[in-house]
Order: C-alpha cells, then sequence, then structure tokens
C-alpha cells in the first residue's frame, strides 16, 4: 500500500482542499501518515496570497524536495495557490516536483499522484495542467459537495464547511479571483446535509468559511442565502456552535443579525474585515464606506446580538497612506474596541491593480504603523478580557495545551479556533487520579480566574461527559523536513489532578508578555 503524507499551508479554505484530497486518496487505496520522511507521495498545498506565504511555500518545497533525495519518497505533488500563479516556474525550476494541480483540479489527486504515470506525456499533462497546460483565460471552477470524500486534520470536534468558493470584489490589493475564480455557492442542502454528517460523528463546532460567506447563495437566485443556511444549520442537535467568517462590511443584513440572535446554536460572533477606516484608503482599495459609517455599523450590530464578540482585519502602508490617514485608523481601532483584530502590512503583488499605485509606503514605515496599531489593540484586548474575571460562562473543552503541557485548553463562543485567543486551564472540577478525561469537544462551564492581553486563565466548574463517535482524521505532516512528528498531538498524560499549576500559569504571563 503506498504511503501518503499532506503538508497544508495557508488559510482554512486551503486546508479543506486538503482534506478532500486526502479522502480521495484514502477511498482509492492510499495510506496516510504525519510523517513525511515515510510517504511515497508527498503533496504540498501551498498559499500565494501575499508575498510571505509565497515564500513559506516555496522554502516549504524546497526543504521537503531533499527527502525525494534522502528518504523514500519517489512523487512529489505540488498543489494550491502558488500553482496558480507560478506553475510554468515551479515546474521548470524545481525538477523535483512531479505534478501541480491548481485549486480548481483538486479532483485530479488521485491522477496526480500516479506512480506510472509519465508526467510529460501530453494526455496527462493537459489533465494535470502541468508545464503550463491549462489555459491562462480558464479559471478555476472546482465546487466540493457533500458526496465528496474528506477526511478531516482538524481536532475532531471542529470542522470547516466551505461554503462557497472565489470571489467577485474588486478590491485592488486582493488576487484571490486570479487564485481562486468566480464566485460560487455549494446548495444550501448540500451544506445541511455535510454538517449533520460531522455532527453525527461527533463534531460539535462546524465554522463556515469561504471568501465572502454574506453573499452566499446569491449566483443561485437565492436572496437572504446566509440567513437562510444559518436557520438550517441551527436545528442540527448534536452541534454546540456554529460560525462563520469573512463577512462583508454592507452586507450585514437586519434578518442576518436578527437570526444569530435567536437561535442559540448560532455563535454570537462576527468577523468582518475591514481593511482600513480612511475614507480616501478605502475608496484606493476599491472597498468604499468609512470609519463613521463602521462604526455605526458596530452599534447596530452590538444592538441587535447582545454579547456578540467582533472580529476584523486591516492593512497598513496601503499606497498613497499617509500618516493622517493611519491616525484615522489608530482612532477608529481605540473608538470601536473590537474583540479580535489581525494587522497586515500591505503586500504589492504584481498582478494586483494596487501594485502600480503611486506613493508607495516603504517597508519600515509599514513595520512601524503595524506594530503600533497592534499595541493600541493590546491594551484594548487586555482591558476586555478583564472584565470576565470572575465571571461563569459556557465553554467548549478543547484538550491539553499544545505549549503549556500540564493544562488544558477551553474556547468560549467568541473565540473561532486557531485565530482567536484561549482558555488555558488549571483546575477540572471532579477529575480525580484514574478518573475518564473529558472528550475535547465537551461543553462545560468554566469560571474565569485571570485574564491576559489575548488569553484567558480559568477552571472548570461543571462538565458533562458525553461519548461521541469519530470521523476519519489524520495530523498533517510536518513543513520541516527534519521533524518527525504530526503538527499536532494531544497526550491524555497531560491533566493532572485538579489542582492549581502557578509555574505554569506564571510561564504562560511570561509568553504572553512577549
Amino acid at each position: 500500500m503506498l504511503k501518503a503524507a499532506f503538508v497544508s499551508l495557508g488559510c482554512p479554505k486551503n486546508l479543506v482542499d486538503s482534506e478532500v484530497m486526502m479522502g480521495v486518496l484514502a477511498g482509492n487505496g492510499y495510506e496516510l501518515t504525519p510523517r513525511a520522511e515515510d510517504a511515497d507521495v508527498l503533496i504540498v498545498n501551498t498559499c500565494s496570497f501575499i508575498a510571505a506565504a509565497q515564500e513559506e511555500s516555496v522554502n516549504t518545497i524546497l526543504e521537503l524536495a531533499e527527502l525525494k533525495k534522502t528518504g523514500r519518497v519517489r512523487r512529489m505533488v505540488v498543489a494550491g495557490c502558488l500553482v496558480e500563479r507560478f506553475r510554468d516556474q515551479i515546474r521548470e525550476q524545481i525538477p523535483e516536483v512531479d505534478a501541480v494541480i491548481g485549486t480548481g483540479e483538486v479532483e485530479k489527486i488521485l491522477e496526480a499522484c500516479n506512480m506510472e504515470a509519465d508526467v510529460g506525456a501530453p494526455g496527462l499533462a493537459a489533465a494535470l495542467g502541468t508545464f503550463g497546460a491549462r489555459a491562462e483565460t480558464e479559471s478555476p471552477s472546482y465546487l466540493y459537495h457533500d458526496m465528496t470524500p474528506r477526511i478531516l486534520a482538524t481536532p475532531r470536534h471542529t470542522a470547516y464547511i466551505k461554503i462557497n468558493e472565489g470571489c467577485d470584489h474588486p478590491c485592488t490589493f486582493c488576487i484571490i479571483p486570479q487564485l481562486r475564480g468566480r464566485f460560487r455557492s455549494r446548495q444550501i442542502e448540500s451544506v445541511a446535509r455535510e454538517a449533520e454528517n460531522l455532527a453525527q460523528a461527533g463534531v460539535r463546532e462546524v465554522t463556515l468559511i469561504g471568501q465572502d460567506t454574506t453573499f452566499f447563495g446569491e449566483d443561485l437566485g437565492i436572496r437572504d442565502g446566509l440567513p437562510v443556511l444559518l436557520e438550517r444549520l441551527a436545528q442540527i442537535e448534536p452541534l454546540l456552535w456554529v460560525r462563520f467568517l469573512y463577512c462583508y462590511p454592507n452586507r450585514i443584513t437586519s434578518r442576518l443579525l436578527d437570526t444569530i440572535a435567536r437561535h442559540e446554536r448560532l455563535a454570537k460572533y462576527l468577523d468582518v474585515p475591514l481593511q482600513h477606516a480612511s475614507r480616501s484608503v478605502l475608496a484606493r482599495m476599491r472597498r468604499g464606506s468609512h470609519g463613521d459609517a463602521f462604526q455605526k455599523m458596530l452599534e447596530r450590530v452590538r444592538a441587535a446580538v447582545p454579547g456578540v464578540s467582533l472580529r476584523t482585519s486591516f492593512i497598513v502602508g496601503f499606497p498613497g497612506e499617509t500618516e493622517g490617514d493611519f491616525r484615522e485608523l489608530c482612532d477608529f481601532v481605540c473608538a470601536a474596541e473590537f474583540d479580535w483584530m489581525g494587522v497586515f502590512g500591505y503586500s504589492d503583488e504584481d498582478t494586483s491593480r494596487s501594485y502600480n499605485y503611486a506613493a508607495k509606503v516603504d517597508a519600515e514605515t509599514i513595520v512601524r504603523r503595524r506594530h503600533e496599531l497592534m499595541t493600541l489593540q493590546r491594551k484594548v484586548s487586555k482591558r476586555k478580557l478583564r472584565g470576565r474575571v470572575g465571571q461563569r460562562f459556557t465553554a467548549m473543552l478543547e484538550g491539553p495545551a499544545c505549549d503549556a503541557e500540564i493544562l488544558w485548553e477551553a474556547r468560549l463562543e467568541g473565540m473561532a479556533p486557531e485565530i482567536d485567543g484561549k482558555i488555558y486551564v488549571n483546575e477540572i472540577a471532579g477529575l480525580e487520579d484514574g478518573a475518564p478525561l473529558p472528550t475535547p469537544g465537551t461543553r462545560a462551564t468554566v469560571e474565569i480566574t485571570r485574564a491576559m492581553e489575548y488569553d484567558l486563565i480559568g477552571r472548570v466548574v461543571e462538565w458533562t461527559p458525553e461519548r461521541v463517535s469519530s470521523l476519519p482524521h489524520v495530523s498533517l505532516a510536518s513543513r520541516n523536513a527534519s521533524h518527525s512528528g504530526p503538527l499536532v498531538q494531544i497526550s491524555r498524560a497531560a491533566v493532572r489532578t485538579p489542582q492549581q499549576i502557578p509555574d505554569a500559569v506564571a510561564e504562560l504571563s511570561r509568553m504572553d508578555a512577549r
């Protein structure tokens, strides 16, 4: 039996593509391994959104290509967004790569991994898009569905569901339409069946993703498509939380907010990438609007959904951004008081519209502005988290902490997986020596005892054991060829009897301060 290992880089949308490719291979007799050096076939699913992601993708490919010389790896496939931009260059400059497949060719992974295939054969080259065979004008159009094989690489209790693909927005800094194609939605029933299947198999949280989830269904003629879908998913009883990411600010409707507020299973959480607050910068980005309008939108959201957690992201250093524009953004961040925020330095991509803009901001200024904006948000975050100390909340237990093995991790519904803060749990009531450990995904009541800049510390005061089935699951390989273990290992030995661990908490505080 041939072994295949996956390294998945970039966003959750890319991860879902990797899970689909793993499902296709596993269904056709391949054994999946988290150890890259043990694989016969190595697949690297790449990201190419900004320069840093491109660099990481290329470095990963080069590192893992060494395994073709020193290990048992006999075939290497490069997939994803980097292929959409640099298909010819990858094949020409990295001879260790045997096949490339773009974001619209996910279903061709089996052909790409075929050991007997002659990658130079015209038929296969055309099928796989190797040697740049796919026409440059051909846009990715692939869209998976509920019957598509898929093996989760996330923790067993949480999963992403991609509800749409591609994007039609004209943002001048963004190349996603080039990488992922035109916007296209899945059918509501297809998404609902996938969520039901995941829930029956033990998943307790699903996160809906797409480049613009608030546009869901409009290409199919469905009015208020996202609220309709959310209402459907809110009826799936085994689920604890349903959340969605990547909202476009001018598509947050009253019906969407009413739907979120009305259903307990819908996480009171909104992720709205605003990109900037200056009217002039937003105009050059072709995003429109301005900080005052955003502030009114946030007030409307908070009034409609009490207790909602808000996340956003901004770009600093966009061409033409003046010091005055940046100060306007800083003032807006202080006034808006987001729960979670990310800041990206502008990346000057040569295929974006903004690449040809004048008045480029120098790299040193971009770094300074990003640091200054994140410093402001750090203060906002710590102040808001301190307000939770002494209160009790419903949380989802995640398992032993990866960065402090004698602690557990948990999340509130206002904390999205991977991108937001977490709760470090240093005491679990009712857990004695030899007692069964809580299953990751277990619902619990947590009392917050301390706040840091982005994370909380607390103790579990109540939890109810549950027995769940499990979907096929695999760990991803490490991007570092010298690292032989899976990226994430959850050890049951990490939990101790109920006690507070002051040394571990002190170390977390030192890490947080850094």
